[in-house]
């Protein structure tokens, strides 16, 4: 099976004698993407095909090491790399004879994923699996408070980056190539811009009001996202690292979001939940490596309690989001948290999958408060 992206790959530049001991740390536990940072910053004189090159060999093995490993018979490093090499970057014209017949070896998981992703999305599980394993796109929301998408479009394209309109979220814009300098563009400098999935901005959308309580709001993506909607957002978070990001952000999006102390009573209240981001994986190729699967069934319990905690607190409408497609997680724990809550009304449920929609996965549940 040899990948086009991957065929493309100038290998004849790669510096084996630098990737293999990344590649080894990589195996034993380290994040893929800290050890090629680590790995480029320790070699600033490599060339441009160097740095791509050991870049794809890295993050090639951190996500095929299961499948390498079977062509290979073998998971040593350095047949893992060229197991890489040969079967999946076409290097000598590639083999392309042998399909592993199990999923776990084919798409290269752990025991523990195979198992779950057949038990939750059964016949579609090799289409999912096929769709993580390809990087997702590089996606922006335009900031509204400042611009429209078609003026974002064109300041990037007169900065050299090429876009596209996204499908389904009405500010999206899809980057091409991948690899576009956009950290070092005006656009992002003046805050016309900042990168959002296109799912996460289709769920975000759904915590629509004049005033919302942000209650898990991390770095601020979402918050973001509603305060260029025109509304008044309220952000909580227990993680004040976090909360310093979503600072730094909004003043470059010159959103007025107000981080508060405890949360408090709003119109609409926003459950963007700690999950086992299942629905992101193709945002990292060694994640699925990394995920404890002790998390899918502690945070239940976690999620129902924010829940609990945001039910009083919502005058109009409450919003559940988690960017996994674990139903335990999802489906559900917002059926029994409804059948305790009467006064709560489901009027919208959102599932997006990276296979289905094009997006990374998600899903919501949306409950409005009902009249008395």
């Amino acid at each position: 099976m040899v990948i086009p992206r991957l065929r493309a790959v100038p290998w004849c530049a790669l510096r084996a004698d630098l990737a293999l001991p990344a590649i080894a740390r990589v195996l034993e536990g380290a994040a893929a993407e800290r050890e090629i940072d680590r790995t480029l910053r320790a070699n600033r004189g490599l060339s441009p095909e160097e740095r791509t090159a050991m870049v794809e060999a890295i993050f090639g093995v951190a996500l095929w090491r299961r499948r390498l490993a079977w062509h290979a018979g073998s998971s040593e490093p350095p047949a893992l790399l060229s197991a890489l090499l040969l079967e999946l970057g076409g290097v000598g014209g590639g083999t392309q004879e042998a399909v592993p017949p199990r999923m776990a070896d084919r798409w290269s998981l752990p025991d523990w994923l195979e198992e779950h992703l057949e038990s939750e999305l059964g016949d579609e599980a090799d289409a999912f699996c096929a769709a993580i394993s390809e990087p997702g796109p590089v996606c922006l929301r335009a900031n509204r408070l400042l611009c429209t998408r078609e003026e974002l479009a064109e300041r990037l394209r007169r900065e050299g980056i090429e876009t596209r309109p996204g499908l389904k979220a009405p500010d999206a814009l899809i980057v091409s190539p991948r690899d576009a300098n956009l950290f070092g563009s005006h656009a992002w400098r003046e805050g016309w811009f900042e990168p959002q999935d296109e799912g996460s901005q289709l769920v975000g959308q759904l915590a629509e009001g004049a005033e919302v309580l942000d209650l898990c709001a991390g770095a601020g993506g979402k918050s973001l996202l509603l305060a260029a909607k025109g509304a008044r957002v309220l952000a909580y978070d227990l993680d004040q690292q976090r909360l310093g990001r979503l600072r730094t952000r909004a003043r470059r999006a010159r959103a007025n979001i107000e981080v508060v102390e405890r949360p408090c009573p709003a119109e609409t209240v926003l459950v963007d939940a700690p999950c086992s981001e299942l629905g992101t994986l193709r945002r990292g190729p060694d994640l699925r490596w990394r995920i404890d699967p002790d998390t899918l069934r502690t945070l239940p319990q976690l999620q129902h309690q924010l829940l609990e905690a945001a039910a009083p607190l919502a005058r109009k409408r409450l919003v559940y989001v988690t960017c996994t497609l674990n139903r335990a997680e999802n489906e559900s724990l917002a059926n029994a948290f409804e059948a305790n809550h009467p006064q709560l009304r489901r009027i919208d449920t959102m599932k997006l999958l990276p296979h289905r929609d094009g997006t990374d996965g998600f899903f919501a549940a949306v409950w409005e408060r009902a009249l008395l």
